[in-house]
């Protein structure tokens, strides 16, 4: 049970503030991995910018026990008070992880805590916060960066994306997944996908030729798939279809399949016993070496530490 406190302010936008609520402390009949806290600095009645008020029961002392600090917003306008920013710099310092959703990666900034690191914000707001704090680099080319103790992602869209990565990297794919189709959206889309993708997705659903090779190559993940084999199953050439790939998700083909057999990899640690030799068979890999060499680039472990990590709560669900 990790301890969440997300902020709220007078003014702000009230789907900005109920993103990390819906996604990590709605309990929708799962086992509850969450407990979260809104705070304020000043409790009691709060503005918001729809036209209605919400009430906050809880002071800034949330922040200072919470493993989990959420910044959902910030006004860049607004002059953010010494004792916010000193409340979150604690936070910080004991080892709690602060996430600033969209342009609360002002608050993040301000703070000090990713002073001369990478932050994430939502595009249009890129160039403000490049100016202000130059030390940073401000990437508004992603959804989401996980920096370990700072996380931060784009617009509203993305929050979601964000907050479904921490639930994912708490608590396994398996229950990620079980929030994100609960809330019906998108199970994974990687930090690295593009904030803001040109080619808009076509109103017929039949029309979509990626997402038709996105299914087709779901489907085979447990074999090998060359680009050329994957373009022809959609009768597109190959050059057609690494130009419309990128264009439609913001990411190649091969990282994008990379991405889909890390996560049919995990589910399958968290949720069955094979070996490491089979996981990595099932999940196209070819070989338990280079499996490894994936999870310990792209996650930071290896397939052993995360069947530990999360096999044994995800098999009593």
């Amino acid at each position: 049970m990790r301890t969440v406190a997300v902020f709220a302010y007078g003014g702000m936008s009230p789907f900005h503030l109920s993103v990390p609520c819906l996604v990590l402390g709605e309990r929708r009949g799962l086992p509850e991995r969450y407990d979260v806290i809104v705070c304020a600095e000043e409790p009691g009645s709060l503005p918001t910018n729809s036209g209605f008020g919400i009430t906050v029961d809880h002071g800034l002392e949330a922040m200072d026990r919470a493993d989990v600090v959420v910044l959902p917003s910030w006004e860049p306008e607004l002059v953010a008070s010494g004792v916010l920013l000193d409340t979150i710099r604690r936070a910080h310092a004991r080892g709690a992880t602060v996430v600033g959703l969209c342009i609360g990666a002002f608050l993040v900034a301000e703070s000090g805590i990713a002073e001369g690191r990478e932050v994430v914000t939502h595009w249009r707001f890129a160039d403000e916060l490049r100016s202000r704090y130059p030390s940073l680099t401000v990437r508004a080319d992603v959804l989401w960066s996980d920096q370990g103790d700072v996380i931060t992602s784009a617009g509203t869209a993305a929050s979601l994306d964000c907050c479904l990565h921490l639930v994912r990297t708490h608590h396994g794919v398996e229950m990620a997944e079980k929030v994100a189709r609960d809330i019906v959206v998108a199970p994974h889309r990687s930090g690295s996908q593009a904030q803001y993708i040109p080619v808009p997705v076509p109103p017929d659903p039949s029309d979509d030729v990626i997402e038709k090779a996105m299914v087709w190559a779901r489907a085979r993940l447990d074999q090998p798939v060359s680009l050329d084999e994957w373009a022809g199953a959609v009768a597109l050439s190959r050059r057609t279809f690494t130009r419309q790939f990128r264009a439609r998700t913001g990411s190649s083909g091969q990282a994008w399949l990379l991405r889909q057999r890390l996560d049919r990899a995990r589910l399958l640690l968290e949720t069955t016993d094979l070996s490491v030799e089979r996981v990595a068979d099932e999940s196209g890999f070819g070989s338990s070496d280079a499996l490894r060499h994936h999870f310990h680039t792209l996650l930071g472990t290896t397939p052993q530490r995360h069947r530990q990590e999360f096999y044994s709560s995800t098999s009593r669900m």
